[in-house]
């Protein structure tokens, strides 16, 4: 299972239920990796999307607690063995940080956009990987620049 995120300086992903800042580059590579293989995420994150809307081009699984939670275009799962069970292999982890946390255990590969900034008021992490020796980088791209927010692409591997 692969997981992909944007981290600030202090791996922090999001405030006030949204990411911490949109950059069009990362939004096409986040789409040309994901397109056309399985997404898992959580209701909030899910609300995050245009129109609340499941992402096209992708199975999206959701995991929510509520029962009555039925998004067009979505499966909803409301516990973690029942969406592992219907999860492929390729599947992508697409956040937040609770569904992060119960599945980063399950991931072997984990693309990361690493910004250079740190952003205050952020309320949510994801655990630190440069600090899990379990996890080594794969292969880092150069430093990119957009909007004055400078950021780069690290892939970890697991094992």
């Amino acid at each position: 299972m692969n997981l992909i995120v944007a981290v600030d300086q202090n791996w922090a992903i999001g405030s006030g239920g949204d990411q911490l800042v949109y950059l069009s580059e990362d939004l096409k590579r986040f789409k040309a990796l994901t397109l056309g293989h399985t997404v898992i995420l959580g209701r909030k994150t899910l609300a995050t999307f245009p129109g609340g809307r499941p992402l096209k081009g992708r199975r999206n699984l959701i995991l929510s607690r509520s029962p009555d939670f039925a998004p067009a275009g979505g499966e909803v799962f409301s516990d973690l063995t029942a969406l592992l069970a219907a999860a492929p292999a390729d599947s992508f982890v697409i956040g937040g940080a609770s569904v992060y946390a119960a599945l980063l255990e399950r991931c072997d590969t984990a693309y990361i956009t690493k910004i250079d900034w740190s952003f205050p008021g952020a309320d949510c992490g994801f655990p630190d990987l440069d600090k899990r020796p379990e996890w080594s980088v794969a292969e880092e791209g150069p430093e990119l620049e957009e909007g004055g927010i400078p950021f780069r692409y690290v892939t970890y591997k697991r094992g």
